[in-house]
């Protein structure tokens, strides 16, 4: 496909969203240091969402997701919030596992081939997503591993088995919204307006990105909703 040729705001508008998010991201870091997660797990999942979440994300944290205070009593969050976090918690495996599989691409280009571009896919883009979605169903049950296995006692292939129960559904779905979203941006939006696709070395791909997880977001919390009330995913 030929090179983009994309406007001044639209790469203006992406340099800042994506600064925004890794400012975001790097806030809750610092006070996760001072005061870290019960679930150590979370310490990951609040600034990997971030970078995509941005002020949004920055917020429920604060309002939400914060430890508590040495002396302070633990009050229990409202229901939708829990989905909420649940549906986050999903969310930090998936885009530490697009994060790495892009980046991959562009260092061995090869791993396109291997995943099925020319002969399975005329676009590479479409293999790059097969492992975009291993790496994020693989990283995101092992977020869940750690969640669920502490929380409920279970031996490792406990565990694993409860991990992959509680995810399954949900990496899935939020895939299924992180595709489609970027889909349309991709092929609905840059190509026809602009010329071509954004390359993942474009802020502008990072912002569709960013885009493209809170569409994943959407598609898997009302999954998440279910897999909680249904117990196989722990209330966070």
């Amino acid at each position: 496909m030929a090179v983009a040729q994309f406007p001044a705001w639209l790469s203006l508008s992406a340099a800042i969203s994506l600064a925004l998010g890794g400012i975001c991201a790097f806030i809750i870091a610092c006070d996760e240091v001072r005061r870290p997660q019960t679930m150590w797990i979370m310490n990951l999942v609040w600034p990997l969402t971030a970078l995509f979440g941005s002020l949004l994300w920055l917020a429920a944290y604060y309002a939400w997701g914060r430890a508590p205070a040495p002396h302070d009593e633990r009050k229990d969050l409202p229901f939708p919030i829990m989905v909420g976090k649940g549906a986050s918690h999903c969310g930090a495996g998936c885009t530490l596992g697009d994060l790495i599989a892009e980046w991959l691409a562009v260092a061995f280009p090869v791993i396109a081939v291997w995943f099925g571009w020319k002969s399975l896919f005329a676009d590479k883009i479409f293999a790059i997503w097969v492992l975009d979605f291993i790496l994020a169903f693989a990283i995101g049950v092992a977020f869940q591993y750690f969640t669920i296995k502490p929380m409920r006692d279970l031996s490792v292939g406990g565990g694993i088995i409860a991990a992959l129960k509680a995810d399954i559904a949900s990496i899935s779905a939020w895939q299924v919204g992180m595709y489609g979203a970027m889909a349309i941006m991709q092929f609905g939006w840059f190509a026809p307006a602009y010329g071509g696709v954004a390359e993942v070395t474009t802020p502008i791909f990072w912002f569709a990105m960013q885009i493209a997880m809170l569409a994943g977001f959407v598609t898997a919390y009302p999954v998440n909703w279910w897999l909680i009330r249904a117990g196989w995913k722990e209330r966070m």
